[in-house]
């Protein structure tokens, strides 16, 4: 591979741009959160990405040792892309990104691409800042997803938990579920609504009997 391009700075803002600052890989990253990706399905949620650019900045990602591809055992027999544990510090990253980002969001553009698990990481961010630890489930319009609120991501290691978020519904019982319209899903990652105020205007269904839904429920 031709070798990395740098800033030749000795700073460590650039250091860190070496090797995310590129186009794209930081989206790389947020689709990698939820576990193990195959190349296809990296492709089709990264949608405007050319196959051509996906494969060079994968193949960037395993030489910066951020990302690892490995081979699923039978029946599954596929190939899937994963983060390393230092990849996977980059979450308060690109939580701190998206804080910072939500200014720019406004209303939804007619070409805006969107995807269910793009509000994982702004609802994880907003049950985190309540206090939440546990697993949720949300149920949007365009999809369900669950996070695991509280939980620290180690990436790809023999002592390994499940990752921050995932697509689809909760693999074991969520601690509470919710179910959320699409205005007030996007009012929350722009940050115009806050969790809490949704909450408490019952514009958010909260299902479960343990402690977590009732703590959602009571605000």
């Amino acid at each position: 591979m031709p070798p990395r391009r740098s800033y030749d700075q000795y700073c460590s803002a650039a250091r860190a741009l070496d090797l995310v600052g590129d186009r794209w890989t930081l989206l790389i990253v947020r689709e990698l959160l939820a576990g193990p990706r195959r190349y296809t399905d990296l492709h089709a949620d990264l949608p405007g990405v050319s196959t051509d650019v996906l494969a060079s900045r994968l193949k960037d990602m395993e030489r910066d040792s951020l990302a690892t591809r490995r081979r699923l055992p039978p029946p599954g027999a596929a190939t899937v892309y994963e983060l390393t544990s230092r990849g996977a510090e980059l979450l308060p990253v690109l939580q701190a990104f998206g804080a910072w980002g939500e200014a720019e969001l406004g209303e939804r553009r007619p070409t805006d691409a969107v995807r269910a698990h793009w509000f994982a990481l702004p609802l994880l961010r907003a049950l985190e800042g309540l206090g939440v630890r546990g697993l949720v489930e949300v149920r949007l319009e365009e999809g369900d997803f669950h996070v695991r609120a509280g939980k620290e991501p180690t990436g790809k290691e023999p002592t390994d938990t499940a990752p921050v978020y995932g697509d689809g519904p909760a693999p074991t019982p969520a601690d509470a579920c919710l179910t959320l319209t699409t205005p007030v899903s996007e009012a929350v990652a722009r940050g115009t609504l806050s969790l809490l105020a949704a909450l408490r205007a019952g514009d958010i269904t909260v299902e479960g009997e343990g402690p977590v839904a009732k703590a959602l429920r009571e605000g």
